[in-house]
């Protein structure tokens, strides 16, 4: 029997990129002879991350539309019909048994030209508010592989099936990590430990808001590790001097830095949520109101809703403070939302999308 083949399409965010590598290596781990290629967008971040996980990447040129009137809406038809015709092309050449789209720009054109030719594809949805290009595919998709209930309100309800989103393995032994992690970040072990985190390129209003409150926090005596993200590093990197302050650009030891935490303030991406309902820890979510759909919001509201975490819109940041200290101080507080949202987690999200897979390729 000739070795399956598989395309993997999505990127734009790490939220799209690394669910889509995930899903590969378990793919690789079960069919060690498989063949792999995964359609990105060219110049986006997984042109870069795909082929330093190991794995071969075509681009397409494509993006999004604006949501603004731009000249670069312009160009987006010529853009949508060069990508179909290019995606036409490689599974052409390619000849995928499966085709996986995680979502971003490039997952339409090469989804739906695998729809046209009987391909089976799973498009694998992260958020609990799907954009506009999934909502189009889940029509002929074969399988939707989601992560929040509720869904059958944008698709077939007899194509769900509610897996969860794929995390870091190294998350589900956290817990065993503490005096590594305090010793790595050189914490010192008498104060509460808060971890920001605003993604890999960073949040405006996060850290806009962690630099006007240093003063407060050091006055509660809980010390920082405050991922500022690559656009802001060279502003924020200064405040190391501080005492109890560290600055970093990315954290590469994730599974450490969660480790370390006491409490987490983090936007609201779809990877973010599904990680920390793994790490279990108390969670302030601040989402980002300029993404699609705002769907930060409707992620983080679904864990609040569920006494999970507490949700402060960028528009209430003026109230921070009372919220940061009231939670601070009531310690059973703490513990219910560590339990409630620990009580959202699934871990075996990588496991049971491929167990979908194979389910399309048998």
């Amino acid at each position: 029997m000739k070795p399956y083949k598989f395309i993997i399409s999505g990127g734009g965010t790490g939220g799209h990129i690394y669910p889509a590598i995930a899903i590969a290596n378990e793919l690789k781990l079960r069919y060690p002879d498989a063949k792999f290629l995964f359609v990105g967008a060219k110049d986006k971040m997984e042109m870069e991350k795909v082929p330093q996980a190991g794995f071969e990447i075509k681009g397409l040129w494509i993006s999004g539309i604006q949501r603004k009137l731009t000249l670069k809406n312009l160009s987006f038809p010529f853009k949508l019909i060069s990508s179909l015709w290019k995606a036409n092309s490689i599974i052409n050449k390619f000849k995928p048994n499966a085709v996986v789209g995680t979502g971003g720009f490039a997952s339409g054109p090469t989804l739906m030209m695998a729809n046209r030719k009987g391909i089976p594809t799973l498009v694998q949805e992260q958020n609990s508010y799907p954009g506009i290009t999934n909502k189009l595919l889940s029509k002929k998709a074969s399988k939707i592989c989601v992560a929040y209930d509720n869904l059958e309100r944008f698709f077939p309800s007899e194509k769900i099936v509610k897996t969860g989103n794929p995390v870091r393995q190294d998350l589900l032994s956290i817990h065993t990590k503490t005096e590594e992690a305090k010793t790595f970040f050189k914490l010192d072990e008498k104060k509460k430990t808060i971890l920001v985190l605003g993604g890999s390129l960073g949040a405006r209003r996060i850290n806009q808001l962690i630099e006007s409150q240093l003063e407060f926090f050091k006055n509660q005596e809980v010390q920082l590790i405050w991922q500022c993200g690559k656009l802001y590093v060279d502003e924020y990197k200064k405040y190391n001097d501080l005492e109890n302050v560290q600055v970093h650009q990315f954290l590469n030891r994730m599974d450490l830095a969660y480790a370390a935490a006491d409490v987490i303030i983090s936007r609201a991406g779809a990877s973010s949520v599904s990680e920390l309902c793994i790490v279990g820890k108390p969670t302030i979510f601040i989402p980002s109101p300029n993404v699609a759909e705002d769907h930060q919001t409707k992620n983080a509201k679904s864990v609040a809703d569920k006494h999970g975490a507490i949700l402060l819109k960028e528009s209430e940041l003026d109230t921070f403070s009372i919220v940061f200290e009231t939670l601070m101080k009531d310690k059973g507080k703490q513990e219910n939302l560590s339990e409630n949202i620990n009580e959202l987690a699934l871990p075996n999200a990588t496991n049971n999308i491929v167990n979908e897979i194979e389910k399309l390729i048998k």
